[in-house]
């Protein structure tokens, strides 16, 4: 198929070991990644009302057309998609992402994607050398992979396929191709995926990882303990010039180490790692141990900060894991142990860093602990030591004393307890929608908390939070001015958002909001991110580029960056809009597979505490103000909007305004007519046969 494309898809069915493939033509309308993967789900999974642990639950692992080349803030991303055991009460076809070499691998060794189904008699692992696909056994009459972490398990992995510890390994006879000195790129769930802990990461080179979703349980319910990549091709792109000219123009307009700025507090934090996790645990350099990047990408977020050689690919919340030991609860000694065990048992730091507090607090009040109403045996006086981080991992791990209600998520355990009404209005337990912990939310950045709850989990998109939160509300504390003054900020970043090119859209004022703008934008958003985020799969920590310290004026390289460097392997004519437009054509997609599984209007609802407690938002701990755009008394200005909470009346209007826009009926589903006007017949179809639509 060449063009970026490696032109086929893997599919293992491991009920039944047949291998076979897709053509990846059939699905290149989607663009890649995660319209792919939603697409190819839609045809493989036949009925969409099967839990996740059933064996006809399909689960892929796609890339697209950038996917292994030099296209920075994407060469290395992979997309994770199927039925997920996280969310709540239903579990939802669900996403997540890595990065770091996979994607890359598997297209060198020339597949887009793959697809899994059914589920193996007894532990297994796969093992792709080019075209070679290999069932293997994963047990202790096999490789005895079966128990081992996901770091122990990478490694060998590694030894397995290599062979031999020589430069080269030879994977093929000829002398020219068939050889490399690389290791397989490998993913794999560790003991929480075997044993079915619904929030179960898959873990890749240590700490990259798909975290939310479950996706690591999946892989346990199906006896599948890894897939291996060993690719020892290349990828054919339509025009090797224009992509080295728009590398060599993104250089000298984004990145440039010898013109650094770092005058712009927490925006394009390169080389300490980026983002919120770099003021969570410091330097890249703790532990002596170097960066890590994404293949083709030059920021070097992964690694070092909070964690061990065993997990050398931790960041951000992963590193906030251990890091919340000394700055919650005083306990400095805690290490980075307490990171390195939570990535080799494969559990998703987010869910264990929500957890925490709550239980905290239930063992501060009575609640929790040795004879109390929920009956636990765990040391939380010593909450935050290395001692009590391995106990209550392994609780989880091992479904013993409290942990056998938490490996079914908080959601699901506080339920279980009689505690869900209680502690989410309070907010003790911050869930804010489909069982998921509180982010950013929509208190603060609607855009965020909307469209999470209009989805199926925590979106984790962060365009408008580095900009308007991290830099604007980070810059009064390091005694600076903003870049921008509002009206000109809110310009430059409306002027990007086409087909639109509306300021009003990023007004986040009480009644903004709730403004028909803010419908537009949340539509914007999610069309925007399905489709140049997670399907073309540009970075979320490096795009959207909407203010640039390398710039004059501080413009971003958005809306020309997406198109320039996806034109250029594709060798298409891809607008930027047109991006836009197949991101809706997913996103309905998405909503239509939602709504065959059981959707209606109530789960669009967030958790009770942000109607009943204002702000303080994301962060809190350290006391930022949450600074947005906001448009008042006909002036633009920065406003701190900490203290605000939600109206139900007002959020009620709002999603029904947003229905219309997006042309669903008065359910939240989409009709048949919107979905035949994006193509998307077969699933409109399904609909109607199931008499939902």
């Amino acid at each position: 198929m060449a063009n970026g494309y490696a032109g086929k898809i893997l599919v293992v069915d491991l009920s039944t070991g047949e291998i076979s493939s897709l053509n990846t033509a059939d699905y290149a309308e989607y663009g890649g990644g995660h319209g792919m993967g939603s697409a190819v789900f839609f045809d493989l999974c036949k009925d969409k009302t099967i839990s996740a642990y059933d064996p006809a639950n399909v689960v892929t692992l796609m890339t697209g057309p950038i996917q292994g080349t030099l296209a920075p803030f994407g060469a290395g991303r992979c997309e994770v998609q199927g039925i997920g055991p996280q969310p709540w009460p239903i579990e939802w076809f669900t996403r997540s992402n890595f990065g770091g070499r996979f994607a890359g691998m598997m297209k060198f060794a020339g597949w887009d994607g793959l697809a899994i189904t059914g589920k193996a008699e007894n532990p297994v692992w796969i093992d792709v050398r080019d075209d070679e696909v290999t069932i293997r056994d994963a047990g202790e009459s096999g490789d005895a992979l079966w128990g081992l972490g996901t770091y122990d398990a990478e490694q060998k992995i590694y030894k397995l396929v290599s062979g031999s510890d020589t430069d080269w390994t030879m994977f093929g006879g000829s002398r020219d191709s068939g050889r490399s000195t690389l290791n397989p790129a490998v993913v794999s769930c560790g003991q929480a995926g075997e044993n079915l802990v619904r929030f179960a990461s898959l873990i890749h080179e240590g700490g990259g990882g798909a975290g939310q979703g479950g996706f690591g349980a999946v892989f346990g319910s199906k006896n599948l303990k890894a897939v291996s990549f060993m690719g020892t091709g290349d990828i054919e792109i339509a025009d090797p010039k224009a992509l080295m000219d728009a590398r060599a123009w993104w250089h000298a307009n984004y990145f440039n180490w010898d013109e650094y700025k770092p005058s712009l507090p927490g925006l394009h934090s390169y080389g300490e790692g980026g983002g919120a996790g770099n003021m969570v645990g410091g330097p890249l350099k703790t532990g002596g141990h170097r960066p890590i990047g994404c293949m083709g990408c030059t920021k070097l977020c992964h690694g070092g900060r909070g964690s061990s050689a065993e997990a050398p690919g931790s960041s951000c919340f992963d590193s906030w894991y251990q890091a919340q030991a000394g700055v919650k609860w005083g306990n400095p000694a805690a290490s980075v142990s307490n990171t390195d065990l939570l990535q080799q048992y494969g559990i998703n730091a987010w869910e264990g860093s929500m957890a925490l507090p709550w239980l905290v607090k239930l063992y501060r009040t009575d609640i929790l602990g040795p004879g109390k109403q929920i009956e636990s045996n765990l040391p939380f006086d010593a909450v935050g030591s290395d001692a009590f981080n391995k106990a209550f991992l392994d609780c989880i791990v091992n479904g013993t004393d409290i942990g056998a209600d938490l490996k079914e998520g908080c959601a699901r355990a506080a339920t279980k307890w009689g505690r869900y009404d209680i502690d989410v209005t309070s907010g003790d337990l911050a869930i804010a929608a489909h069982g998921y912990a509180h982010h950013y939310d929509a208190r603060t950045e609607s855009e965020w908390g909307f469209g999470t709850a209009l989805g199926d989990r925590d979106i984790n998109e962060h365009d408008i939070t580095w900009v308007l939160y991290w830099h604007t509300s980070m810059a009064p504390l390091y005694g600076q001015p903003q870049a921008l003054p509002a009206k000109e900020m809110a310009e430059m970043i409306g002027a990007t958002l086409l087909p639109y090119a509306d300021p009003m859209m990023v007004d986040f004022s009480d009644e903004g909001i709730y403004s028909d703008n803010m419908v537009k934008f949340v539509s914007w958003h999610r069309a925007y991110t399905r489709f140049w985020k997670q399907s073309a799969m540009y970075c979320d920590w490096g795009i959207t580029d909407w203010l640039n310290p390398w710039t004059e004026g501080y413009k971003g390289l958005t809306p020309e960056l997406e198109p320039k460097f996806y034109n250029a392997v594709t060798g298409n004519d891809t607008s930027f809009e047109k991006g836009i437009e197949i991101g809706t054509k997913i996103w309905n997609l998405d909503r239509a597979i939602w709504y065959l599984q059981g959707r209606t209007p109530a789960n669009d609802q967030l958790a009770e505490w942000q109607f009943r407690i204002g702000t303080p938002a994301a962060h809190s701990t350290y006391e930022i103000p949450y600074i947005m755009t906001v448009f008042e008394n006909g002036e633009w200005s920065y406003k701190n909007v900490w203290g605000r909470f939600l109206d139900h009346a007002k959020y009620d209007d709002f999603l029904a305004r947003y229905y219309k826009f997006e042309g669903w009926n008065d359910n939240g589903c989409p009709t048949g007519e919107t979905l035949k006007k994006y193509g998307l017949d077969k699933a409109a179809d399904e609909l109607a046969d199931a008499g939902i639509i």
